[in-house]
């Protein structure tokens, strides 16, 4: 389909990868990964053809299509979100307007006439296509993938440049997910979407029918969408099979291999360098110590290139704050006539890890700046809690920096107790490294200010924290060092984040903001999905309160039967059994399915040496040797009782799956 060979890059003097030898089969999902500034969306533009290779080759099948979604730049202008949309369609739509000509054609053409008869085939043969290429859903799949993202019907209609730099990438987005081409290539897909929408997204790549490669720093997006990660790695692509997580662990098996061949290698170059030097000057061994260096010389020496160092940050522990910690009640917030959040009212109570959720525009930034009193309720209140003291990152945190300020210099300041080197250390983890510390704040982008004002809140952190997605601009490894942090972090924490593995990492509960109501959920946000399926199931969810009222449920019984997952053997208060299945995490479902396949790979080398076991028996040897093969046929044959046992389990399970999609 697409392939590399050879191939090398260079950024100025700098080598990005060479010898890069890479197979893209069709229909393989993959995921490129590596370090910042290793190359991967230099690499991506040079499978698209926007950058040439330095050495090597790029070979293309003929006939194939490549679709492109850069991390930013695209504008789009002149129609309407629709309209722009349909333009992935023009030669559909030209092949309709020619049915349309054509028969109108054949209204008026003499049956019996050749003219009749070619104009007939040809109609035949479009409409045949037409219907081949669902050309007569066009608007239905243009509405169904811009409701997917995230436009409302009155977003249809609007023109694209009305719309800021973040939307226009999902418009480009959506013309790519439209034109199915054969291999997709995203670079940040979710850069510019809601939690929401790259839950859509998954589901879409889920059932692409084609291939795509991805960038991401999504970890839990990469986990349910690839089966494949290519990893640029000591300026070489090192290919792993499986999705992210399974990238991690074959990694870590194979820098331990490394490490085991690096030492091998050099205890076999030691001993032959104590050889040569130990009887370099005897004539009588001077062949042989001919034949060491010879040997030394043939030898190709095992690198290990440096790893980037783990950050293990941990927060300065604030003072306790009361157990209260914030109380809503009756709050409602209304701009004009448009109104945001209507009488709602929640508690917080010290140590709460809360993600706030909902679509984009539901309230959930409203919220926290009511929470942080930058704005003032149309109605109701907002009490803060004994000794606390609340500290807030805005998503344009970085408006409110000294532009004059070094950052060395500011960050000092704001954390006098921290050593300068943990300081350093804690910048290079969110990308400032080197001379970068000693830039003047004001020449960083909005994106780079922005990583700084957070990585200066985790030095001298409040006991109440309002953090508006923190984990924008950041890489893995720096959300890796938040997440550590804030999971450490003894004060309270209230979020809004996009990316899923992060908030089921951190979340003790949810709250959710929608049609101008908060509602609580305990647990993270895989258990608030579990208990909305079960409510849209219309099964009772005894850990949800009243949408109107999401107010925490108060004293022992109460808080154990919150923290209790919804009963799956009963239905009501008369205990009727529901064979109802509960849909499945798509990382568990995708572990289930690949444990299926192992188990159906083990089974008939388990059948077939049961078959060798009695057959050996058949043949007399002696006593001992029948009761050895005896007791050997019987493990075989519960090992295969028990792996057909839980084989028939799984795909009773799976196939419950297959019924709920």
């Amino acid at each position: 389909m697409l392939s590399l060979q050879n191939a090398g890059k260079r950024f100025g003097p700098r080598v990005l990868f060479l010898e890069a030898n890479w197979l893209i089969r069709a229909r393989e999902k993959t995921a490129l990964v590596g370090a910042n500034g290793t190359g991967k969306s230099t690499l991506m533009k040079v499978l698209t053809g926007l950058e040439s290779l330095d050495y090597g080759a790029l070979q293309q099948t003929r006939g194939m299509s490549i679709g492109y979604l850069p991390q930013e730049g695209l504008r789009l202008e002149g129609r309407s979100v629709f309209a722009e949309c349909l333009t992935v369609f023009d030669e559909l739509r030209a092949m309709e307007q020619e049915i349309e000509r054509l028969g109108g054609q054949l209204a008026e053409l003499d049956h019996a006439g050749a003219e009749y008869e070619a104009a007939a085939e040809r109609y035949s043969m479009l409409q045949e296509r037409f219907h081949a290429l669902d050309g007569y859903a066009l608007d239905a799949q243009v509405g169904g993938v811009l409701t997917g993202l995230g436009f409302t019907k009155q977003d249809w209609a609007r023109q694209t440049d009305e719309f800021s730099g973040g939307w226009q990438m999902r418009i480009a987005l959506a013309k790519l997910l439209l034109a199915k081409p054969n291999l997709l290539l995203l670079d940040e897909p979710t850069n510019h979407l809601d939690l929401e929408t790259r839950n859509w997204l998954e589901d879409y790549l889920r059932t692409y029918p084609f291939g795509y490669i991805l960038i991401s720093h999504d970890r839990y997006f990469l986990d349910v969408t690839i089966d494949r990660t290519v990893e640029i790695w000591n300026k070489r692509l090192q290919i792993y099979q499986g999705n992210y997580t399974k990238y991690l662990q074959q990694k870590d098996e194979r820098r331990a291999q490394l490490e085991a061949a690096y030492r091998n290698q050099r205890e076999q170059i030691e001993h032959l360098e104590a050889f040569i030097n130990r009887f370099r000057a005897q004539a009588t061994k001077a062949k042989q110590v001919q034949s060491r260096i010879k040997e030394l010389d043939k030898i190709v020496r095992i690198e290990i290139p440096e790893e980037e160092p783990v950050i293990h940050f941990k927060f300065p522990q604030p003072p306790p704050s009361g157990r209260t910690v914030v109380e809503a009640d009756g709050l409602s917030k209304s701009y004009g006539e448009k109104q945001v959040l209507s009488g709602v009212k929640f508690t917080i109570e010290r140590g709460d890890r809360v993600a706030l959720v909902g679509v984009n525009g539901a309230g959930k930034s409203t919220l926290i700046r009511l929470l942080t009193g930058d704005e003032a309720p149309t109605a109701g209140t907002v009490r803060l809690g004994h000794n606390v003291v609340s500290e807030y990152f805005a998503q344009d945190q970085y408006k409110v920096l000294d532009g004059e300020s070094r950052m060395l210099d500011d960050i000092s300041r704001a954390a006098l107790k921290v050593p300068e080197q943990a300081l350093r250390s804690l910048l290079g983890c969110f990308l400032f490294s080197g001379d970068d510390v000693y830039k003047p704040l004001g020449v960083l982008s909005g994106g780079e200010r922005n990583r700084y004002a957070l990585a200066r809140i985790l030095v001298s952190p409040s006991n109440f924290l309002l953090l508006d997605e923190p984990t924008n601009h950041l890489d893995m490894r720096a959300k890796d060092v938040l997440l550590e942090a804030l999971a450490a972090f003894s004060g309270t924490v209230v979020f809004v984040s996009h990316d899923r593995y992060f908030i089921d990492r951190l979340a003790t509960r949810v709250l959710e903001v929608e049609g101008g109501t908060v509602t609580s959920h305990e647990g993270n946000y895989e258990d608030y999905l579990r208990r909305k399926e079960a409510l849209a199931a219309g099964a009772p969810s005894p850990t949800t309160s009243h949408p109107e009222r999401a107010e925490r449920v108060e004293g022992p019984a109460s808080q154990l039967q919150a923290a209790s997952p919804p009963s799956e053997g009963a239905n009501g208060a008369n205990g009727t059994a529901i064979d109802r299945p509960r849909r499945l995490n798509p990382i568990k479902q995708k572990q289930m399915e690949e444990r299926c396949a192992f188990l159906e790979e083990e089974t008939p080398r388990i059948e077939a040496a049961i078959a060798h076991t009695e057959q050996q028996l058949s043949v007399y040897v002696s006593a001992a040797e029948t009761d050895r093969l005896s007791n050997l046929a019987e493990d075989l044959r519960s090992q295969l009782a028990a792996l057909t046992a839980e084989w028939e389990d799984l795909m009773a399970q799976l196939d419950g799956q297959a019924a709920l999609s």
